[in-house]
């Protein structure tokens, strides 16, 4: 991503942020694997937002209409030993050259420097609660700066959550943001497909998880946006399944929920499908149902219209199918009220998505549904999860779990789907994995 999107996103941030405050916001830390090792280090969601700066061990200042520079950087110093060991880092100068900070320090010399960039300062904005490293170093540099009220100075008097602006700003996707989203979109889309044309029974679930994550790779995405869900018969109706161990059984389903990640952005795809090639009538009545449910929820998105309406649209679809094959009994509306529905259908309709896979932004404002506007995007992924050991349902239904998920862009006319090109459809499905 060019750094002129960075540089429009400080800005804006600067703007709400107003003459006479401050901001602070920090990056993510590395952490230990075992011993010596590390787990691979992913930026803070936030910081890499307004940064672009993808090292650990960095703190980022924002104070508008500072004369000296408004964007300043702590981050580590170049260290040729440690560029020998694991790579190049930017170091004082790279902060500047490449990331386009006004000015940079090291973070070493942090708690000399920043307390007086916070001086005579109206209000702090940070991430309160993120970091207790860096709550406690505020209320320490803020403290230190009352001890010298006799020379005149005066300490910031209110502490501001800086996540109420910036999760805001990152609820809408610019140009460059959709076109990262729809590469993993692309990516993840085709290593379902993939997923869907190398499975048979026999193999085990860990081996399609290979499968999809050598797609992403191949293409040039690393990182999975979450950890791969594949889970073959009864397990999918354990929601968040990772295990991916069991050996997959002729005549079972295989659900997979899995998404790469394309610098930073994630995509979310979950698609259900018969592991023999075909459905059995009762897996085909239940994935009907909820593919019905998907497309009742799709109708509801369009700007102006409530969060809410497309899980209540997918509830009501829910709800009276499993009236019509038999799971419940009774009357719709008073079933829809009692929340029947939820023994097989637990989760909520979707999530906003972006830099994390269930990303920021506030799904109500002043206790009232948020209204969908264009440049949102989310996830609609209804499902039903049939136990095996529920015995209030006939034995052909036990054991059965489906959820059909996609990504959706908001648009000024309706909606995009972004993963389209995942076959959903019961035909379509079954004709892709016989035409091997």
């Amino acid at each position: 991503m060019k750094q002129s999107e960075f540089k429009k996103r400080r800005k804006q941030l600067m703007q709400s942020v107003g003459k006479g405050n401050i901001a602070l916001i920090g990056s993510a830390s590395m952490h230990t694997r075992n011993r010596d090792v590390d787990f691979p280090f992913r930026q803070d969601s936030d910081f890499y937002y307004l940064t672009g700066f993808n090292e650990p061990d960095a703190l980022a200042v924002f104070i508008p209409g500072r004369e000296k520079g408004e964007y300043i950087l702590f981050c580590r110093e170049f260290d040729e030993k440690k560029a020998l060991w694991e790579g190049a880092h930017s170091g004082l100068e790279g902060a500047t050259a490449h990331y386009e900070a006004d000015d940079s320090f090291p973070i070493d010399d942090l708690d000399d420097i920043l307390p007086g960039l916070l001086e005579n300062k109206t209000k702090v904005f940070y991430p309160m609660g993120h970091d207790l490293e860096l709550d406690n170093s505020l209320l320490e540099w803020i403290n230190h700066i009352r001890s010298q009220s006799r020379s005149g100075v005066v300490a910031p008097a209110e502490l501001v959550c800086l996540d109420v602006i910036l999760h805001e700003m990152r609820l809408f996707k610019s140009a460059a943001e959709l076109k990262l989203m729809r590469r993993a979109a692309e990516v993840s889309a085709n290593a379902h497909v993939k997923a869907m044309q190398v499975c048979k029974a026999g193999m085990y679930e860990y081996q399609i998880e290979a499968e999809m994550i050598y797609h992403f790779i191949q293409n040039g995405l690393r990182a999975v946006a979450y950890p791969s869900i594949v889970a073959g018969g009864k397990n999918a109706c354990t929601l968040h399944y990772t295990e991916n161990a069991s050996k997959l059984k002729s005549g079972d389903l295989l659900l997979i929920d899995a998404g790469a990640e394309c610098d930073h952005y994630a995509a979310d795809i979950t698609r259900t499908f018969p592991i023999s090639g075909r459905f059995s009538e009762p897996q085909k009545q239940l994935y009907q149902l909820v593919l019905d449910a998907q497309a009742a929820a799709l109708e509801q998105i369009k700007p102006g219209v409530p969060w809410n309406m497309a899980h209540e649209a997918s509830v009501e679809t829910i709800t009276k199918g499993l009236v019509s094959l038999g799971l419940l009994k009774g009357k719709l509306k008073k079933l829809i009220k009692d929340e029947k529905y939820k023994l097989f259908y637990m989760h909520r309709i979707g999530h906003w998505l972006g830099m994390d896979v269930h990303d920021v932004g506030n799904y109500k404002i002043d206790q009232e549904w948020r209204l969908l506007e264009a440049g949102m995007v989310l996830t609609v992924e209804p499902g039903l999860y049939i136990p095996a050991d529920c015995k209030s349902v006939d034995e052909k239904w036990r054991g059965i779990g489906i959820r059909i998920e996609d990504d959706i862009l908001v648009t000024a006319q309706g909606y995009e789907v972004l993963t389209s090109s995942v076959p959903k459809e019961i035909a379509e499905i079954e004709a892709l994995m016989q035409a091997i």
